[in-house]
């Protein structure tokens, strides 16, 4: 199959309006809406410092944050058979969670949203970590005709949101089967230090429903009769009736990818992918070749920043990744070819997605107000110490 080719969205050196982070190497190539202080300092590097201290805990402040936790998690799930929930994809930051919440004495039960996308390592990494830890696991297996139409209702609808429909089945999945098991706690992979950077422009809907069903009704064809979802009336019923609470449990400890990496590495026989996310074959080729391609959209500029931020890399060293590909050319032929055949897309038919013009969010239904909303109100309550971090 011919690869389609797309210019990188690196400025070209002509580009006097053309501008970087002193610190981290967002810019404005990267992200056509930042913006810098008087010192040069970019918007998310500055958001960064403002929110670090209610979303991170460090030292024997985090150890004893965590210790008061882990008593709640268990007196409130005293007499059931699981005190909390974890989703698990076989990556290092679902991984390291399975690992801690064993170490703290936790009762998890794993959960899986099998997409039909996974790497046969992601797979192997689930089954030998589960088993060698001794966590039960539950694996919600998506009706593929349902998940293959709305994941090409994405791609016709030529936004750089194409991996919202996993995602938001995921969290779906788990705050329904929290719901349903009467699982007051779901502790969560995201963490602040590697995951600060948000960039509507780069993926959006995650929590918006009505924009997932809009994409759908305008290009999909197959009823979604199955597909996990919810919508934010079922986010209301779920925190405030339930009582379930989403817990960033990487945020209460000195999280350190290399650092974690190497511990499920010697103690659990987990096998790295060699990138973010990699562990499933259409998150691979959608961040490292698709969105490049026709969105200019690297995501490594935020996944890097944020390690900067964290400390746990230097500009340098993340100035010099960045130029490398996304991934090895080789496996990028390999895996357009796989998705092509797998969404039974022919070669003309993938070339005219890669050629239509570009779309955001915005040209469709949504709840972008609202949803940026809520975030500002959860951050405002974990400042005020009333939701977990």
């Amino acid at each position: 199959m011919t690869s389609v080719s797309r210019p990188m969205h690196y400025p070209a050196a002509q580009d006097l309006s053309y501008r970087a982070c002193t610190r981290c190497i967002m810019d404005s190539a990267a992200d056509r809406h930042i913006t810098f202080d008087a010192e040069g300092l970019c918007n998310h590097c500055r958001r960064y410092d403002e929110l670090v201290d209610t979303r991170r805990l460090r030292g024997e402040q985090g150890r004893a944050a965590l210790r008061l936790l882990v008593e709640r998690i268990k007196a409130a799930g005293r007499g059931r058979e699981y005190d909390c929930m974890i989703g698990v994809s076989g990556g290092v930051d679902s991984t390291y969670v399975a690992y801690l919440v064993k170490q703290h004495g936790l009762r998890p039960l794993a959960v899986h949203f099998d997409n039909g996308w996974n790497s046969e390592l992601a797979t192997r990494n689930i089954e030998r970590v589960l088993r060698n830890i001794g966590i039960d696991l539950h694996t919600y297996v998506v009706d593929w005709d349902e998940f293959r139409d709305l994941q090409l209702a994405f791609l016709h609808a030529s936004t750089p949101d194409g991996e919202i429909p996993t995602d938001h089945a995921i969290g779906a999945l788990l705050w329904k089967e929290a719901a349903r098991r009467g699982i007051r706690h779901i502790i969560s992979g995201m963490n602040f230090a590697t995951e600060s950077i948000s960039v509507p422009d780069w993926s959006y809907g995650h929590s918006d429903w009505r924009f997932i069903k809009d994409v759908h009704r305008r290009f999909g064809q197959v009823r979604l009769k199955t597909y996990p979802h919810f919508s934010l009336p079922y986010l209301f019923y779920a925190n405030i009736i339930r009582g379930v609470r989403i817990v960033s449990i990487l945020n209460y400890v000195d999280y350190n990818k290399e650092q974690a990496m190497e511990v499920l590495r010697t103690e659990l026989g987990w096998k790295n992918y060699g990138g973010k996310h990699h562990e499933s074959i259409y998150t691979r080729f959608y961040q490292g070749y698709l969105l490049p391609r026709k969105f200019g959209v690297d995501k490594r500029y935020g996944h890097l920043s944020d390690l900067i931020n964290a400390g746990q890399i230097s500009r340098a060293e993340a100035l010099a990744e960045i130029a490398q590909p996304p991934y090895a050319e080789q496996l990028q032929e390999q895996d357009l070819a796989y998705v092509c055949k797998k969404l039974r897309l022919s070669e003309q038919q993938f070339e005219a997605i890669m050629r239509a013009p570009v779309k955001t969010f915005r040209d469709y239904r949504n709840l972008f107000g609202v949803v940026q909303l809520l975030r500002t109100s959860v951050n405002f309550l974990r400042k005020s110490r009333l939701y977990p971090r």
